[in-house]
């Protein structure tokens, strides 16, 4: 693997903690538990089932972001 790329996966990874835990992996979970909480605990089947498609947004989201990210840093390496 040449040095660039080494930097540039480096400079990727710089936004992921070791364990792969982001704020958008925390919030799509906690979206989760919340979620069940209202369609169980609190019996609100409808804002539960609102609620449960927070996950695939901030995923969606978060991925997308990403993607742009490393399209910018392709971008400024073939330059």
């Amino acid at each position: 693997m040449s040095e660039t790329s080494e930097e540039t996966t480096i400079e990727t990874a710089d936004g992921m903690s070791a364990d792969g835990l982001t704020p958008a992996v925390l919030a799509s979970v906690g979206s989760v538990a919340l979620a069940l909480y209202f369609y169980y605990v609190r019996g609100d089947k409808q804002r539960g089932q609102f609620v449960g498609f927070w996950p695939v947004t901030i995923l969606s989201l978060a991925s997308y972001f990403k993607l742009e990210e490393i399209k910018q840093l392709l971008a400024e390496r073939d330059e």
